[in-house]
């Protein structure tokens, strides 16, 4: 007796049929809300992306404007600089306004 095999079949379980719905139910449930979690956390990325792509436009926007900001301020204090010329004050003022150098008597001295 030591030496025999005893076969054992496969025995099933006597079918309980409220058991195995509410087993899948519970599945369902927990894969739809896997599901809505899946969906939510894919939804915020790709608005983070477009939110991350919008801010990216904007700053080389502003990037732009500001190196055409910099360079209108070149171009006026270069303007500035023609406009304070003492060469081109004298000129106008002797051509335009008719004014002239004075001479030693018409300056005046203040101590």
């Amino acid at each position: 007796m030591a030496q025999s095999k005893v076969a054992y079949g496969k025995v099933a379980a006597p079918a309980r049929p409220g058991v195995a719905v509410r087993e899948n139910w519970i599945s369902f449930r927990y894969l739809t809300g896997v599901m809505v979690l899946l969906t939510l956390v894919s939804i915020f990325h790709v608005w983070s992306r477009v939110e991350v792509i919008d801010l990216n436009l904007k700053i080389g926007e502003t990037n732009r404007q500001y190196k055409e900001q910099q360079q209108e301020n070149k171009r006026l204090r270069v303007e500035v600089a023609s406009l304070k010329a003492p060469a081109r004050i004298e000129a106008l003022a002797k051509g335009e306004l008719g004014m002239a150098l004075p001479n030693d008597q018409q300056v005046v001295l203040v101590k």
